[in-house]
């Protein structure tokens, strides 16, 4: 007489349920980086697309509209060249930006194009289209000594041409608190909303920024990382999770099953 070694019991049931919940996960998020690794790549190939396009200058760029999600989308990335003035009033200073590895500011200037009749024009809503770009001039270093004094910025009164790259407006970093209160009392900030830049200039801001390109100039480095894919790192995590997921399926099917069909015979107790 033998004992029935069918794998059977709570302990059974609670380490199947562990086991398929956990590949379960594992596969979801292999499958997740999966879908991350062809949003990069669909990414990646909008971008030499638009590589290849001519610069836009100014009354291109404000002929495409671009304000609504869509049509921002269309000239995002896209090289322009533009002419206008410095509005050096309402430059502002983003703070703890890095580049080259050393942490200082981001130094943004709206830029009044030199084509002022392009934004006299008004909208189904009444507002005037933009005639005011914010340009992403560059970093600069910041006095750590005194964390108030700002970098002296050479900024031009007379017409000046820039060039450089549709982008949408920098990115956040993480705040204790909300500062939106007061934020325009300030040059140095952590953040900048454009629409609430907007109110608190009065300036007609289109709804992207450009990120000004080419060799250093005016105490300014433009050594902007590149917009990188990062697909490798994608498919390198999904090769994980799934690696994990064909783990635990392989211990689960060893432990759980194997094992039950080739352990020794147990004799009955005499």
């Amino acid at each position: 007489m033998t004992l029935d070694r069918r794998p059977a019991g709570l302990r059974f049931w609670l380490i199947t349920l562990a086991a398929v919940v956990g590949m379960g996960v594992t596969a979801s998020l292999g499958r997740w980086q999966l879908s991350r690794a062809a949003e990069k790549e669909a990414l990646q190939h909008l971008l030499d697309e638009r590589a290849r396009l001519p610069a836009v200058d100014a009354a291109s760029l404000l002929a495409a509209r671009p304000s609504a999600g869509a049509d921002l989308a269309a000239v995002l990335h896209r090289a322009v060249v533009l002419e206008g003035y410095w509005v050096p009033e309402h430059t502002v200073y983003l703070d703890n930006r890095q580049m080259q590895g050393h942490p200082g500011f981001f130094v943004l200037t709206p830029l009044r194009l030199a084509r002022p009749e392009a934004g006299q024009e008004r909208g189904k809503e009444g507002a005037a289209e933009p005639g005011v770009v914010l340009v992403q001039r560059g970093w600069v270093a910041r006095n750590f000594q005194d964390r108030q004094q700002l970098p002296a910025v050479p900024t031009p009164a007379q017409r000046v041409r820039i060039e450089g790259r549709v982008a949408a407006a920098p990115s956040r970093l993480y705040e204790f608190q909300d500062r939106q209160d007061g934020q325009g009392f300030s040059r140095i900030r952590q953040n900048l909303d454009l629409a609430a830049f907007r109110t608190e200039t009065g300036l007609a801001l289109a709804p992207f920024t450009v990120l000004q390109t080419g060799a250093a100039s005016d105490g300014l480095l433009r050594d902007w990382p590149v917009v990188g894919t990062g697909v490798e790192k994608h498919y390198g995590y999904a090769f994980q999770w799934f690696g994990l997921c064909g783990l635990m399926a392989l211990l689960y099917v060893w432990f759980q099953i194997v094992r039950w069909f080739i352990r020794p015979r147990r004799q009955p107790a005499a």
